[in-house]
């Protein structure tokens, strides 16, 4: 067990630590801001054009669409008022998975798939003869021209179709809808699931003003002073940045914290040297980071007898669902054990006990890494409104952060510890993305509205 702890010993971060990556974060997330060093930052801090919350006054029926992984959600938001005049919202919605030949072939491809999914989604509905007013939650980095206009800057999260590179994606969505020819849309806002988490929160809560995802990925967004955010005109007031700080360490800002393991699964991904902070965090990652442990132990004579089945050989078989499973042991092994017998091991206690200190320290560092990342954006806040003391809520969504079982509190632990002024307040996101993309489309369909009349 001595060698066994020397080698997971590895993944532990202390204060000092996690310190130093806040620090660089705030480092890179400054550089991102400033016209003359965004282009090279690793950390994009992408205008979203999102300044203004919802009030409360919005109503009517609104689409959204939600696309950030393998599954695509079309949902029908009903925005009204109840009887004490606060906001009431009702969703229906579907999943649609997307095939791997859309993901990979060609941008018409993917669109016009969205596309017949939308149709047939209306269909189950019987309100293809409305116009409605559509949210299209987009969770890749985007370069926003407008709130409805935004340019991809590249694909990530498995996700390679061409022709959309460097293309207006909402343009891309409109064509296809226009080739179906069986519906018509207004597509009035374009955002990223971030974004969309945290308005959907501050229909909860209206101190939220950061937006944070942990599943397949992971990445933030907040509400920055105007007059810090070059990329776009005017100094008034606040307007929400997309932080994409996955690619936070792209620049080798976390060269002499990245492990064997991270290399291994950073050479064999599909897009080595990139998205280096989120290869280190997110549910997409931990497993193969387990596995390649495991594999470590193994070899070094540590853990069942020397001897690996060929299964747990292969790339991806320890899914990341196993680390929570693992964690979630009630102590009878039990679990354990059937998750290694299923990967063609027979395990014994102590294997057991081995297996879940390596999931433990994955899982651990993930959620020190990201408190640190998120610590260093609410300093951040807090310094620029020059308040001693900031009361902030931030609302987060994500597979990871929802479905395991240590991840938060460890998580919420290593945040406030790193932002002693400040008084945090969390609230777990329900449908974020689509309700908070349908919230920011009557946002900005009264926002057109009110330029209209002026």
């Amino acid at each position: 067990m001595d060698k066994v702890e020397q080698i997971l010993s590895e993944f532990r971060l202390n204060k000092e630590d996690l310190k130093e990556i806040m620090e660089r974060m705030q480092h890179e997330m400054d550089r991102g801001l400033r016209i003359e060093t965004h282009e090279e930052a690793s950390v994009k801090m992408l205008p979203t054009y999102v300044c203004s919350t919802p009030e409360g006054s919005e109503v009517g029926d609104f689409l959204a669409l939600d696309l950030g992984g393998t599954n695509f959600r079309v949902m029908l938001v009903i925005v009204g008022e109840d009887e004490e005049r606060s906001w009431k919202v009702e969703t229906k919605n579907q999943m649609y998975s997307i095939p791997e030949d859309a993901m990979t072939g060609t941008a018409e491809m993917l669109f016009d798939y969205i596309a017949e999914c939308m149709s047939d989604f209306l269909d189950k509905h019987h309100i293809k003869h409305k116009k409605l007013p559509l949210g299209f939650t987009f969770s890749f980095p985007v370069r926003h021209e407008d709130i409805d206009k935004g340019i991809l800057i590249n694909w990530t999260k498995g996700f390679k179709a061409s022709g959309a590179e460097g293309n207006n994606i909402v343009g891309l969505l409109r064509d296809a809808i226009k080739r179906r020819g069986d519906f018509e849309m207004d597509v009035v806002a374009m955002v990223n699931d971030t974004v969309a988490t945290m308005i959907s929160c501050y229909y909860e809560d209206r101190s939220c003003e950061v937006g944070m995802i942990v599943g397949t990925g992971c990445n933030a967004c907040y509400m920055e002073e105007m007059r810090t955010v070059e990329l776009v005109e005017g100094e008034e007031g606040r307007m929400c940045v997309n932080t994409e700080w996955g690619a936070f360490g792209d620049n080798g800002e976390l060269e002499e914290f990245r492990l064997e393991y991270d290399r291994v699964v950073d050479e064999t991904s599909i897009n080595p040297g990139h998205q280096l902070y989120e290869k280190v965090i997110s549910g997409k990652y931990m497993g193969e980071l387990v596995r390649l442990v495991l594999m470590k132990l193994v070899n070094e004579d540590l853990l069942f007898n020397g001897e690996a089945s060929e299964q747990l050989k292969t790339r991806g078989s320890f899914e990341t669902r196993f680390v929570s499973q693992v964690e979630s042991d009630t102590g009878d092994r039990k679990q354990i054990y059937n998750i290694l017998s299923s990967l063609g091991v027979l395990p014994s206690e102590l294997d057991c006990d081995i297996v879940r200190l390596v999931c433990e320290s994955v899982s651990t560092r993930s959620a020190h890494m990201c408190g640190a990342g998120l610590a260093g954006v609410i300093n951040r806040m807090r310094e620029r409104r020059c308040q001693e003391a900031l009361k902030i809520t931030v609302g987060v969504d994500g597979s990871v952060y929802k479905l395991h079982p240590c991840f938060r509190d460890k998580f919420h632990k290593i945040v406030r510890d790193l932002t002693p002024h400040c008084e945090i307040t969390f609230i777990q996101s329900e449908e974020g993305s689509g309700r908070g993309a349908a919230l920011i489309s009557a946002v900005a369909c009264k926002m057109a509205a009110c330029m209209l009349t002026q």
